[in-house]
């Protein structure tokens, strides 16, 4: 009786460690959806396999997943807008982040498109027509190209480094035109332009699929980092060297 306690015992203890060490495996990273959508989720099966090791990607907006990553709930926040923004936000969220403790580095590039519904015909918008049909000037699509068919701009209210990049960049800091269907976030914005036949909407490259039609437009894009405490650690280096090497082929 006493040995098969013992053996008991021992089974147990040993299926225990497996899971401690399954647990400890694990690399929880989370933040901006651009980030996540085009580099993290896409390369996550094939880091898994290639290293053994379990990839959480979970997605919030960049200031929460570096707020998350100080308060150890993440191992590295990922974001496609600067660290700067990301400590301007935590810090209007109360969150104190002092520069010289993190270290980010640069493992990707980040690619905001234009979606248009999969039947609009408007194949190319030049940075003039696009600051116009954001702004609420172009009105219908007739007037660069498309049916004649009433625009509407959908507007995700959880893409803020998204919607201030291509604010800047592309209508020259001018307000989107408050005549617009208000969205969600990246995925929300994706599903109301596949839904309506005249709208358009921005997302990551990472988002795009046969549901939605992407025109040739100017280039908006920004580098997509990785913020850790200080040095990454060891499994966090192999993401980061796996998503820098073997990895970019699987990139949107």
């Amino acid at each position: 009786m006493k040995r098969n306690v013992m053996v008991a015992g021992m089974v147990i203890g040993f299926l225990l460690s497996l899971g401690f060490s399954a647990y400890a495996e694990e690399i929880r990273v989370g933040g901006g959806g651009a980030a996540c959508n085009t580099v993290f989720r896409p390369v996550k099966p094939y880091f898994e396999k290639a290293t053994g090791l379990t990839l959480t990607v979970m997605q919030s907006s960049p200031k929460n997943g570096l707020i998350d990553m100080i308060n150890g709930r993440l191992d590295a926040a990922v974001a496609a807008v600067s660290l700067e923004s990301m400590i301007k936000g935590a810090d209007a969220d109360g969150v104190k982040v002092d520069p010289a403790a993190v270290q980010k580095t640069e493992v990707a590039k980040n690619r905001t498109v234009v979606f248009l519904h999969r039947d609009n015909p408007v194949r190319k918008l030049s940075k003039d027509q696009l600051k116009a049909i954001f702004t609420g000037k172009v009105q219908n699509w007739k007037e660069v190209g498309g049916k004649d068919l009433p625009v509407i701009v959908v507007w995700g209210k959880a893409s803020p480094g998204q919607n201030a990049q291509f604010t800047k960049e592309i209508l020259d800091g001018e307000t989107v035109t408050k005549d617009k269907l208000d969205s969600t976030d990246y995925a929300g914005i994706k599903q109301d332009v596949s839904a309506n036949a005249e709208a358009i909407g921005i997302d990551p490259i990472g988002l795009a699929d046969d549901k939605v039609s992407i025109p040739e437009t100017p280039d908006v894009s920004s580098p997509v980092l990785m913020v850790t405490k200080g040095k990454p650690s060891p499994n966090v280096q192999k993401l980061i060297d796996f998503v820098k090497g073997e990895g970019r082929q699987y990139i949107k």
